[in-house]
């Protein structure tokens, strides 16, 4: 038996890139992620990444201080 604990994925540095067509946002990223969404959904997605960048730069600045 092993106990090797699996490995974190490591963060994706290069980001999506999100287009619109017939009504939907189509958001595609690096190693073959797609998502589609509604307009509503994209915007709600973008706020909350946009929050979390945030909170992350906060945390990183935290380290470094």
């Amino acid at each position: 038996m092993t106990t090797d604990l699996p490995t974190p994925p490591r963060p994706e540095t290069e980001p999506g890139v999100a287009t619109a067509e017939d009504g939907v946002v189509m958001l595609d990223g690096p190693d073959g992620i797609a998502a589609t969404m509604t307009a509503a959904a994209a915007r709600g997605t973008g706020q909350s990444l946009i929050e979390a960048a945030a909170v992350a730069e906060e945390q990183l600045a935290g380290k470094q201080a």
